[in-house]
């Protein structure tokens, strides 16, 4: 990211657009009741039970037989957390999407830009193909005539064989 300093700032901009809702989700899911006990704790416990799991298993300590579950205060503010960066990352893939979407509707506007100017350049090519196939006709129309008035064109001679005339 250190390359791209528009992404980071963008990022950072995120972040700090994004912290606000989310401590403002985290401090809603800690005073109300209902949001704690079926919002909060159930996916910290379940977060919880996942990491366990995984780090026995990464540590090769074998299977868990039994996870004990987190007490009140430590599920409601994992709970709590997990809905902040949750929020985060929503946040950021709405922006995300649509960025994406946004840009599609700019290249398909530029490609039926596109797509409409070549078609007026080829109905300007086929418009300039009939008018020279009637130029073309018109010409040999006239080369027509022009032969033909050369036909009736009366030579006179100037000397004949029979001219009594020497």
């Amino acid at each position: 990211m250190a390359a791209f300093p528009a992404a980071k700032l963008g990022a950072l901009v995120l972040k700090q657009v994004s912290k606000p809702i989310a401590q403002a989700c985290k401090n809603y899911a800690k005073s109300s009741p209902f949001f704690r006990k079926y919002i909060c704790m159930p996916p910290a416990q379940l977060y919880h039970w996942s990491e366990v799991k995984m780090k026995m298993w990464i540590l090769n300590l074998g299977k868990p037989v039994n996870i004990p579950v987190l007490n009140e205060q430590q599920a409601i503010e994992l709970g709590a957390n997990l809905l902040g960066e949750g929020v985060i990352f929503t946040i950021a893939a709405l922006i995300l999407i649509n960025e994406y979407q946004r840009s599609s509707a700019k290249e398909a506007k530029k490609e039926a830009a596109t797509k409409a100017e070549k078609q007026v350049l080829e109905q300007n090519i086929h418009d300039l193909y009939f008018i020279t196939q009637k130029q073309a006709t018109q010409i040999n129309e006239l080369m027509r005539h022009i032969y033909d008035l050369e036909g009736r064109v009366v030579q006179v001679p100037w000397k004949s064989k029979n001219t009594f005339w020497r």
